[in-house]
């Protein structure tokens, strides 16, 4: 049967059909998505296994793509105490992974559901039509069903993102995953593959590891250094500073078009206690100068910076904008290291004057001190900034479990849907995920192959730590949840456009017909979300009043 994108097949549950009264809409230069879900029961047959094959017929201007449902392993699918919103609470193997096809098709087990994935690729000057894609399914040379899905082409493109969207971006799990020389030609390579794997789900703003982001690091421990400038000691605390591996990766990064550069964090997580692991060249060696041995407020750090700082700002400006870069002192400040956030902020304050400082904060009492003018806000902490008239960027990770939206394996897609709606209609300023390819356990104590372990050493929920895992020969393979959240940023696009062309209060009333959706109250139904795309696509198709 056929299946749309928000549908996770479960290999002995039967799925929701799609809803042939809606068309699957597409717009130039973008992809819209659907499922086949196959059962295969064999009779008679010796082997309860059956190649299956796929060919899609697609209309004039569209390209299909067919990729394979995989199942991943999920030791930690949701929190104690769940809400009712999760499709499982128990560790299994669930729907994920997307894998491209062989050529002569994929495994299917007798009596057992499986998903085809198929991507409808728009062309960027494709025509408007109402059509249809055929779809033929083989079981060796018999074809085993005949589907039809309907299509409506919207000859029109949607506007760039206008919002930050950064999903922080790792470049030592590439490196440990396979084997790389850090910053040599071939981690350059994968890097690139990924950033533009990155591109597509909309990502505008990269995580730029001018020194080692310290990250999600054990106390007192290391990640593998991923350090862009090159620093040199030539003595008496003077410093030479070479920006070359940071121009690369600006101009890698302006050529997938980002346009917004995120400088990793000044100083440690929870706390800002430490300085960030930083190496300096010596005559002798490669000497780890800074690091959690060094106090965040420690006058050599200091020292170091007042060399560095205006050198870095006036590289980021004359060759990116400083309009368009992001720094950060320290992740996560609570009340209870408010003064260590204070100190640290204090040692750059006016080195950083003018730029533009974001780090998360979910406390409202603490923005109110000013302590972070531009607050990154967990999703199940935003109101109280909402209901003041602030209008943060937002973020979820880990701890946004429950009763909003999210990406976990576990979670319905529509749940990872939503957060295009949300952002819109929260007028949210940027929008923040802490793993777009973290590929270690939780606080990097180790690296681990997510292709068997989806919950960084049992720490997080399944799928927290990454949308896209790492293929063979350093490309990215996508997942259910990336091309779904690719397509939650597809609505906020023609939201905008809808909004451009005829008014916020006709996009608001198409996301939201009864002005009940929040951050932590939204529709289960995955209709609400087809019908919403359906009807912004017809709301462009208007002439708009004078």
């Amino acid at each position: 049967m056929l299946c749309d994108s928000l549908e996770k097949v479960q290999p002995t549950a039967e799925p929701r059909p799609f809803d042939t009264d809606l068309p699957l809409i597409g717009f130039r230069g973008e992809t819209a998505s659907f499922q086949v879900a196959v059962r295969w029961q064999p009779i008679g047959a010796v082997s309860g296994t059956e190649r299956l094959r796929i060919e899609v017929d697609s209309p004039t201007g569209v390209s299909a793509q067919a990729t394979s449902v995989e199942l991943v392993p999920v030791e930690y699918p949701a929190p104690p105490g769940a809400d009712a919103g999760y499709l499982h609470t128990t560790p299994g193997l669930y729907p994920d992974l997307l894998l491209p096809i062989e050529s002569d098709g994929v495994t299917a087990v007798a009596a057992q559901w499986r998903a085809l994935w198929v991507d409808l690729v728009v062309d960027p000057e494709a025509a408007a039509l109402a059509d249809s894609a055929a779809v033929r399914v083989y079981a060796g040379e018999q074809i085993i069903a005949e589907l039809s899905v309907p299509v409506m082409i919207v000859d029109q493109s949607l506007p760039e993102l206008e919002i930050p969207n950064t999903q922080w971006f790792h470049c030592d799990g590439l490196a440990n995953h396979y084997g790389l020389e850090v910053f040599g030609d071939e981690h350059w390579a994968v890097v690139d593959r990924f950033l533009a794997s990155a591109r597509g789900i909309q990502a505008n703003t990269i995580l730029t590891p001018v020194w080692t982001p310290p990250l999600d690091t054990a106390i007192g421990g290391h990640r593998t250094p991923t350090q862009l400038l090159g620093i040199r000691d030539v003595g008496t605390d003077e410093y030479e500073f070479d920006f070359s591996a940071l121009r690369r990766w600006m101009d890698l990064c302006r050529s997938h078009g980002f346009d917004r550069l995120e400088i990793a964090h000044l100083f440690t997580q929870w706390g800002a206690n430490a300085t960030p692991a930083i190496h300096v060249q010596t005559d002798d060696d490669l000497e780890l100068r800074f690091g959690w041995h060094v106090p965040s407020t420690d006058p050599r750090y200091r020292a170091f910076l007042e060399q560095l700082l205006p050198q870095l700002r006036q590289v980021l400006d004359s060759e990116w904008g400083l309009d368009h870069v992001y720094f950060h002192i320290s992740d996560e400040p609570t009340r209870d290291n408010l003064e260590g956030y204070r100190a640290a902020r204090a040692v750059v304050s006016d080195l950083l004057e003018g730029c533009t400082i974001i780090d998360a904060i979910s406390d409202f009492e603490l923005y109110e001190s000013g302590v972070v003018p531009t607050p990154v806000v967990a999703t199940d902490h935003a109101q109280p900034f909402l209901q003041a008239g602030v209008q943060p960027w937002l973020y979820y990770c880990v701890a946004q479990d429950t009763d909003v939206s999210n990406r976990f394996i576990a979670l319905p897609s529509a749940r990872n849907r939503v957060i295009g709606a949300q952002l819109f209609l929260t007028r949210a300023s940027g929008f923040l995920h802490w793993g777009f390819n973290f590929y270690n356990s939780a606080k990097s104590r180790k690296a681990i192959d997510p292709f068997r372990d989806t919950c960084a050493d049992r720490a997080f929920p399944g799928g927290d730590p990454f949308l896209v895992y790492p293929g063979p020969h350093g490309e990215p393979l996508s997942s259910i949840r990336y091309r779904v959240f690719a397509e939650a940023m597809t609505d906020l696009r023609a939201l905008q456009a809808v909004r451009d062309r005829l008014g916020a209060a006709r996009a608001e009333r198409i996301a939201d017909p009864d002005g009940t959706l929040a951050l932590d109250v939204f529709p289960a139904d995955p209709g609400h979300y087809r019908r919403v795309i359906h009807d912004l696509a017809l709301a462009l198709q208007e002439t708009p009043s004078s």
